[in-house]
């Protein structure tokens, strides 16, 4: 049976579509053309894709020319890892085959390259302080050991929702002729993103963290800049990405970009006001509760919480049972029983790293609802904590018996 309310806190693993974009791609649904072919319904279909582009490039302060859409964040993102791969063999030649990358990335650019390693591409790890914060003078101890070919930093972290300075990061870089990437997927549309002020070479977005559709995301890729396809067999794209462009996916990515240039400021605002809320009242209201991430240079919508004595998937579980959607970590690990990379990259321990939800809030929320979980939250930590001790009791009675 549903629950009587039902509340979606768990805006990092993917957002509700705005109306304003549902109501783009009904209207377009008759448009079937294939933007590749030269008649009448294809050049219909070629028109909408380059005037998205160009709406999508305006919001990052980027070119037409430099957008090449993608089916998700994680393509873009392998699309750029995977360059190494090429570099060292035919295509770039001279490209040095270093990643310097960190230890909190998304699981798509950590796996791929771990992937990279066993195809003969050095990775190194920066590490990240106990707010998830990387080291510039680690990131510049290993561009001075030399061969560093891309950097590769996350903006904004989707469990804990600190943010880098990726301006400096990519300032400290360009000076010893390294390429710089951003995974920008939980930063864009939430905070201003500029590609200039970056200075980045490359920047991953995703439509459906903006309010957009699942299956389409773009990748900035700066003029002059060396590049390979990942996805090879067709001239779309300009050559860059193989396969018939999702039409109406991507003219409902320019309208989330559209919706977010209209929205996004007065939200961010909003939705700092409710983090903070949440922050002082469950510290005000559960005992032990630890916060993690950036206390303030982190993303206005997200806050983590560790509940030591109380299982993440238990509270989430409970809270699900209330009618409260949040998450324990990143949507791309759900179901595996290992503890957050992100957090144990934190130092946070293993325990810890269990008894933790990730909170993130989108257009839709209320204050109202935030004060229901608040209202519900402390109960719920309650009982779990009070149902692990009598268990712990239990077995130790068990056990000396």
């Amino acid at each position: 049976m549903k629950p009587s309310r039902q509340i979606y806190f768990d805006h990092n693993a993917t957002t509700p579509l705005h109306p304003e974009v549902k109501k783009e791609m009904v209207a377009a649904m008759e448009m079937f053309g294939n933007p590749s072919s030269m008649h009448a319904f294809g050049r219909e279909a070629r028109a909408n894709v380059e005037d998205a582009r160009q709406r999508v490039a305006a919001f990052m302060g980027a070119e037409a020319e430099e957008i090449v859409f993608t089916g998700s964040g994680s393509e873009g993102n392998n699309t750029v890892l995977s360059l190494f791969a090429c570099g060292t063999s035919q295509c770039f030649p001279g490209m040095k085959p270093k990643i310097v990358t960190t230890r909190i990335e998304h699981p798509c650019v950590l796996e791929t390259s771990q992937c990279l390693v066993h195809r003969g591409v050095d990775v190194s790890y920066l590490d990240v302080d106990e707010y998830g914060k990387i080291d510039l003078g680690q990131l510049e101890k290993f561009l001075k050991e030399g061969g560093v070919g891309l950097v590769s930093v996350m903006m904004a972290n989707n469990e804990i929702g600190t943010i880098q300075d990726i301006a400096a990061v990519a300032k400290l870089a360009h000076e010893y002729k390294a390429l710089v990437h951003t995974d920008a997927v939980q930063a864009f549309g939430k905070i201003p993103v500029d590609v200039n002020e970056l200075g980045v070479d490359f920047l991953t977005i995703s439509a459906h963290k903006i309010y957009g559709p699942k299956g389409i995301g773009a990748l900035y890729v700066r003029k002059k800049t060396p590049y390979c396809p990942f996805i090879r067999g067709g001239h779309q794209e300009k050559g860059r990405r193989a396969g018939t462009e999702n039409t109406l996916g991507i003219m409902g990515l320019a309208m989330a970009v559209d919706m977010r240039k209209a929205e996004m400021e007065a939200e961010a605002e909003r939705l700092l006001g409710f983090r903070e809320m949440l922050r002082e009242g469950i510290a005000a209201r559960i005992d032990d509760a630890q916060f993690n991430g950036h206390p303030t240079d982190s993303m206005p919508n997200t806050l983590n919480v560790s509940f030591p004595g109380a299982e993440g998937e238990s509270i989430l579980l409970y809270l699900d049972l209330a009618g409260i959607a949040v998450s324990t970590g990143s949507a791309c690990a759900s179901g595996s029983l290992d503890p957050s990379h992100v957090l144990l990259a934190t130092g946070v321990d293993a325990e810890r790293a269990h008894g933790s939800i990730r909170i993130s809030m989108g257009r839709s929320t209320t204050q109202q609802e935030v004060e229901y979980l608040l209202d519900v939250l402390p109960g719920i930590i309650e009982r779990i904590r009070n149902m692990s001790t009598a268990y712990i009791k239990g077995g130790a009675h068990a056990a000396i018996g």
